[in-house]
């Protein structure tokens, strides 16, 4: 597609080194690049594009991606409580200086103060997602659990049957 004069390219698949690479080459040159990844929130999304390239290489994608990404939307599919089926919540990233200079500096732990603190620059954290659609009676507080990615905020919202799961311990991964 870069010889063909694209304006914007579609890359549905981004698992490997190669695929991502030719991608954010695109991005630089100034194409808008829709890429598809199996991550479930802003920060994993970041994380593994970079991650895929070997060590030496991180800091030059990092600044790559610093500098050409635009934004990141993660899905993630949650069991409906008050009907059969799904639901979908999102996160949403939308690039700012400061998602820059986080990427740059590899300190992607801080996206989720960033996404949290940037609802006015249309960001949405995937915790507060899960949260509406609790509060809604959309999920069953267990379902808003498991899938939150900050579980503390859940935990007392957890039928009593289920105390153990919120007294586990682990499984908040925003301190990670």
């Amino acid at each position: 597609s870069l010889r063909q004069d694209a304006d914007i390219v579609l890359v549905g698949e981004m698992r490997d080194l190669e695929t991502i690479s030719l991608a954010l080459t695109a991005a630089e040159t100034g194409l808008l690049v829709f890429g598809t990844l199996h991550t479930n929130n802003a920060r994993k999304t970041v994380d593994r594009l970079v991650d895929v390239f070997p060590s030496d290489q991180q800091s030059q994608v990092r600044t790559m991606l610093a500098g050409s990404l635009r934004g990141v939307v993660a899905q993630l599919l949650l069991r409906r409580s008050d009907k059969p089926g799904r639901v979908a919540v999102n996160e949403i990233l939308v690039s700012t200086p400061a998602v820059g200079a986080v990427i740059r500096e590899g300190a992607t732990q801080k996206l989720y103060d960033i996404i949290t603190g940037g609802k006015s620059e249309g960001m949405q954290f995937m915790d507060d997602a899960i949260w509406e659609k609790l509060l809604d009676g959309i999920v069953d507080p267990v379902e808003a659990y498991m899938k939150a990615i900050d579980k503390s905020r859940f935990r007392n919202v957890l039928p009593p049957e289920y105390a153990e799961l919120g007294n586990s311990g682990g499984g908040d991964e925003k301190k990670k």
